[in-house]
């Protein structure tokens, strides 16, 4: 009888598939309140890597890290129309607190354009404040009707950026730097996601934004993701909240900003856009454990080389764990790693020391060959590299393969059901094809140049639409 898969295979079920991995690899559970989740320490790890390498780079721009208040006074959310009919539909309150009723409801932070412009109406008084540059990682409630797992949860984790200028050209200029950046750069060159970087229509704006970017990813069922987005604020929420400042010539003038986000949603991103049947594949570069050295058995000369070359390895700068827990069937222990997405398995038994080789496994390309213990620290730095460049090139070519040119709407939706992406010109399609797509569950995911950069307008000469279902 053949055994039965460790997964529902991805071509069986891809949302059970990606249930299963979530289980299985030990990333996450359910929380006690729907729409909630509990992340588990191996997928927290995974979101700690995200962090450091993103919260370098928004530092590199010039942010400083700060922290906001979790609760918001309703009245806040009301001074901006747009923001707050945006968000609305997917608001938490707090109606008593202490025992009582309070006078007036608080808002549980969906995001915190609001009460951070109530400070910096506060801190920005002349040009000489500007710009103002803060970052902040912070839990947020967006209520979710249809919760999915690091995809869409009703509390999730993320990082929010929230910046004021002088000048328009200055906002627009610093949205752009932040979407290109800090969010393309980590994507591509660490999550190895080949994202699509572009504008999203009147429609899918930011409530309160004048302009958003957004960076697309293609998931292995075809489908996009939002991976993260940096908006153009404009004046509306400084007019709001009288954020204004004395300038040079001594004039009032209302500061001009910016907001950005991404969130443990990269987390499901990375799943789907990587992932097979048999597990995670982690990129090198983001992977908190990059080798694993296991003992295939008790020997005490085997638990010895295992445990030194773990020390060696990180010497060399390789994120290693060693698994030295024999009293744990070795083929159950492979599985794991396997299942976790780990780069490199390195398998030593008594017969591998005897020679002086281990077993290296690597988990991008698959398969096994015998390799000189003592080449592994020179040896792995470069096959760790090949791997993530791998993952690139894979991300890459899945996209542009099962990425179709049309000249309609009916071939867009049909491409769409097909498991794959359309581009269409925006002056064929416009706001009113838009919605026609929404019916048929297809969005318009954003507005690229022809030359595939970024479009300054949505009415610019050649604009194309990149169409696509999406979580």
């Amino acid at each position: 009888m053949a055994k039965a898969p460790v997964l529902t295979p991805q071509a069986e079920d891809f949302p059970r598939w990606y249930q299963d991995l979530i289980n299985k690899a030990e990333l996450a559970d359910n929380g006690p309140v729907r729409g909630t989740m509990v992340i588990r320490p191996y997928g927290y790890s995974l979101w700690e890597r995200m962090q450091q390498e993103l919260d370098a780079r928004i530092k590199k721009a010039g942010a400083r890290n700060a922290y906001f208040p979790l609760f918001i006074p309703q009245s806040y959310l009301t001074r901006e129309a747009e923001h707050v009919e945006g968000f609305a539909p997917e608001l938490a309150m707090v109606t008593h607190g202490g025992g009582k009723e309070l006078e007036e409801p608080v808002v549980v932070r969906p995001t915190s354009e609001t009460i951070i412009n109530e400070y910096f109406s506060k801190w920005v008084q002349s040009y000489r404040d500007l710009p103002l540059l803060i970052n902040q990682w912070a839990n947020v409630v967006r209520w979710e009707m249809r919760p999915r797992v690091f995809l869409r949860t009703t509390e999730f984790l993320w990082q929010e950026g929230h910046t004021a200028h002088a000048t328009d050209e200055e906002a627009r200029d610093f949205a752009a730097y932040i979407h290109r950046e800090v969010y393309a750069d980590f994507m591509v060159n660490v999550l190895g996601i080949d994202v699509v970087l572009g504008r999203k229509t009147p429609a899918e704006r930011f409530a309160g934004a004048v302009n958003t970017l957004t960076l697309e990813a293609m998931m292995r069922d075809g489908k996009a993701l939002q991976m993260g987005t940096s908006h153009e604020l404009g004046t509306n929420f400084a007019r709001a909240f009288h954020t204004s400042y004395l300038s040079r010539e001594g004039r009032r003038e209302l500061v001009r900003q910016t907001s950005w986000g991404s969130s443990t949603r990269m987390v499901g991103g990375l799943i789907m856009a990587h992932g097979d049947d048999h597990g995670l594949r982690v990129p090198p570069r983001l992977a908190p454990v990059q080798a694993v050295v296991l003992a295939v058995k008790e020997d005490e000369a085997v638990l010895a080389e295992v445990r030194s070359l773990g020390e060696r390895l990180r010497a060399a700068g390789i994120r290693t764990e060693v698994d030295d827990r024999t009293d744990t069937p070795f083929g159950r222990r492979a599985v794991d790693w396997e299942l976790k997405g780990v780069p490199v398995r390195i398998e030593i038994g008594p017969r591998d020391l005897a020679d002086g080789t281990a077993m290296l496994a690597r988990r991008v390309p698959g398969g096994k060959e015998p390799v000189a213990i003592e080449a592994l620290p020179r040896l792995l730095p470069a096959l760790l590299e090949e791997d993530q460049s791998a993952l690139l090139r894979e991300s890459r070519s899945s996209r542009e393969s099962a990425t179709s040119e049309v000249t309609t709407e009916r071939e867009a939706v049909a491409a769409a059901a097909a498991g794959g992406w359309a581009r269409i010109p925006w002056s064929a399609l416009g706001p009113a094809g838009e919605a026609r797509l929404a019916e048929h569950g297809v969005s318009v995911r954003c507005l690229v140049a022809e030359d595939g950069s970024v479009p300054d307008a949505d009415d610019e000469p050649g604009t194309v639409a990149l169409v696509a279902r999406a979580y």
